[in-house]
């Protein structure tokens, strides 16, 4: 009944950007918070950004000044710029959120995109 589509990975050189997309469809009444977690190869997944549906953002010590978390709500869509990416950066990175549907708040992932920062 809804899903999180992520956009917007690939690869990229070290200190480019990329900027990610996800998109919530189907029954969406309105939706909370939106989280941007990654998940490095062979490493656990971590919280790396997230932005409330006020616009209150927070990111991960690893992330700060150099990514942005953004949100139209209009679109349902929650974007991450990534800017100065580093090989560190190198992950899965998947759309989190928490999303009124059927008079229900309910947890929701994203299939995830890869990112890949290299030379």
């Amino acid at each position: 009944q809804v899903q999180l589509v992520e956009s917007g990975g690939g690869l990229a050189q070290p200190g480019g950007s990329l900027r990610l997309s996800c998109a919530a469809s189907g029954s969406v009444f309105a939706i909370e918070s939106m989280h941007w977690y990654r998940q490095p190869p062979g490493k656990q997944r971590e919280v790396a950004a997230t932005i409330t549906r006020l616009g209150s953002t927070n990111y991960a010590d690893s992330v700060k000044g150099r990514f942005i978390i953004s949100r139209d709500n209009a679109k349902n869509t929650v974007y991450l710029q990534m800017n100065s990416l580093q090989p560190v950066d190198t992950a899965d990175y998947f759309c989190n959120a928490d999303i009124w549907n059927g008079g229900r708040l309910s947890n929701y992932w994203g299939q995830g995109t890869q990112v890949t920062v290299s030379s």
